[in-house]
């Protein structure tokens, strides 16, 4: 079922309480440590998060007034935050988000029922957009907790909810390949199954249920074992794996049925933005 816009915003605040919690944990000296992004350091992916809150502010607004957005004034807002020293990239952080998730908390029922966005070819209800914010502040808040304890976890509850991304995210981010493959991924707590598809496009579909296959087959297409492996990960890995974020130190056990080299070769359709 889709959770409520509520359920979701509760889910973002959670998500905020624990970047509050490792942002108020790290001295000013680790805010120049370089965070899992490798192209920032923790107070930049802190300052991504603040400058990404003001700017979902102002999509928030243009979709309960049905007014166009000015993505003009993005730019502005990204200079603004570049400028900043890292101390104050990370003391600035928290409130520009605490406003944006307070906004949303404030919103009646009839006010995110009216909500409506265009994104990417994609009309957004309130549910889409408040996921669209969870799913960039979950995984960037995993970027800081990263830097700070090898073995850190993208928040479980927020895991649950941006599983049904994936889809969207692997069409939109993945990398074609001139040598087609398919691979069976599956994922614990909570369970999925998923076909991952690529050739000159990137397609993540739900694996074909029993019986679904020609003939009866339980594969897709092709029946049983048409696939080219499988991949059998915790479902947050499987998540961070689609946003690029499963280098071989930050990876549980993996049960990897298929060719060597099968894990890297998935990464490489998913190097990550």
């Amino acid at each position: 079922m889709e959770p409520s816009p509520q359920t979701l915003i509760a889910v973002l605040r959670n998500s905020h309480e624990r970047l509050a919690s490792l942002a108020h944990a790290v001295s000013e000296e680790f805010l120049t440590e370089r965070s899992y992004c490798t192209d920032w350091t923790v107070a930049q992916v802190l300052s991504h998060l603040g400058s990404g809150a003001e700017i979902s502010l102002l999509m928030l607004e243009s979709a309960l007034s049905g007014e166009p957005m000015d993505r003009e004034a993005f730019a502005p807002i990204w200079d603004t935050w570049n400028a900043k020293t890292p101390a104050q990239q990370a003391a600035d952080c928290l409130p520009a988000d605490d406003a944006h998730i307070s906004r949303l908390e404030g919103l009646t029922d009839a006010e995110l029922g009216r909500i409506s966005l265009d994104f990417f070819g994609m009309k957004l209800d309130a549910a889409g957009v408040v996921r669209l914010r969870l799913s960039e502040h979950a995984v960037h808040t995993w970027d800081v907790a990263a830097a700070i304890d090898p073995v850190a976890v993208v928040a479980p509850e927020a895991v649950a909810q941006l599983i049904g991304q994936l889809f969207w995210l692997a069409e939109r981010t993945g990398r074609p390949a001139e040598d087609p493959f398919r691979v069976r991924l599956r994922g614990s707590y909570p369970d999925v199954d998923f076909l991952l598809e690529v050739a000159g496009k990137v397609a993540l579909t739900p694996w074909p249920a029993e019986g679904s296959g020609p003939a009866g087959g339980a594969g897709p297409a092709g029946g049983a074992g048409s696939a080219d492996g499988e991949i059998h990960l915790p479902t947050e890995a499987l998540l961070r794996l689609m946003y690029g974020r499963l280098n071989a130190a930050h990876t549980p056990p993996a049960e990897v049925i298929g060719a060597p080299g099968l894990l890297d070769q998935v990464r490489a359709v998913f190097p990550g933005y």
